[in-house]
């Protein structure tokens, strides 16, 4: 088993941890078993440790309280289907999804936006659930955006985009992020900016997805991660936070979030913003700020069900 980079696994922790989840393992037969996680959660960095909550009521309690160990899939936001099935009583849940075992064993399963395989470090008894601690054993993620859940609705990087677009002035920017680094472009004057764009006709979605190919990079659409009024300058902005799975890129260079980066950066409103990613990239607990280009709040990312 290889060692854990305590650094990755905080970026892992800070892009994927509010989506849904679907927690898997093996039963005393050897038998693949899941369900749709009701909380998900990181404890320790160091050591790497995650817990899940399992009511008494499920199927799963008495298999999952005596399992060597579980894995959290974090699902991709075009696996709604496969978060409905291992919420329900369905038959044979895993015909729903592609999977192997993972490093440690438990079930991973292909195309999710992350997986962590872990060990069993611990089980509490907490009210009418199990709080079931793991110690991440291997975990990888990927640039697939994830499927949220809120309200009793799922929530996907597309809807939130759209809802969005209702501003004739509306810019669109992609913070691209690989390892904690972000993708700035100079802009002739010497000075950074992010990528940014016009909203034309075509919506939100379709400009992020244009900033995305123009910039070379392999990263897809994220999630919002700042909304804001610039008011000198009689516009909308809309930050989104993607992932990129490389430090490849045809515009712009990947760089670390400094003191002195951030004393180029053109966009007074851009810096504080990126002052803010930095932060939280640190705590691996990340926000969505709203307001205007000089003052507004961050309302912290609910945690999936």
């Amino acid at each position: 088993m290889t060692e854990i980079d305590p650094r990755e696994l905080r970026n892992a922790f800070g892009a994927f941890m509010t989506g849904v989840t679907v927690v898997t393992a093996h039963d005393e037969d050897g038998q693949p078993i899941g369900f749709t996680a009701n909380s998900f959660t990181s404890v320790s960095l160091d050591p790497p440790l995650v817990l899940v909550c399992l009511a008494n009521t499920s199927s799963n309690y008495g298999p999952l309280s005596r399992a060597r160990g579980f894995a959290v899939n974090v699902l991709a936001e075009n696996q709604k289907d496969v978060s409905n099935t291992f919420a329900r009583p369905v038959e044979n849940r895993f015909a729903a999804v592609e999977w192997q075992a993972g490093p440690h064993g438990s079930p991973v399963f292909d195309g999710v936006s992350a997986w962590f395989d872990c060990s069993m470090f611990n089980t509490v008894e907490a009210g009418d659930h199990l709080i079931l601690i793991g110690k991440v054993e291997a975990f990888e993620n990927s640039t697939h955006p994830g499927l949220g859940y809120a309200r009793g609705a799922y929530v996907t990087p597309a809807a939130e985009a759209e809802a969005l677009s209702n501003s004739a002035n509306l810019m669109v920017s992609a913070m691209i992020e690989y390892q904690g680094k972000i993708l700035l472009v100079d802009n002739g004057a010497g000075r950074l900016v992010l990528p940014e764009i016009k909203v034309g006709k075509a919506g939100t979605t379709a400009a992020l997805g244009r900033l995305i190919d123009a910039s070379g990079t392999d990263a897809e659409p994220g999630f919002v991660y700042s909304v804001y009024e610039d008011e000198a300058r009689e516009t909308q902005h809309i930050s989104f936070l993607c992932q990129a799975s490389g430090e490849v890129a045809s515009q712009g260079v990947f760089t670390e979030l400094t003191a002195s980066t951030l004393m180029d950066i053109a966009d007074p409103a851009v810096c504080t913003m990126l002052e803010r990613f930095a932060a939280e990239s640190r705590m691996g607990n990340f926000g969505v700020y709203y307001g205007n280009q000089v003052s507004g709040k961050v309302r912290p990312m609910t945690s999936g069900r």
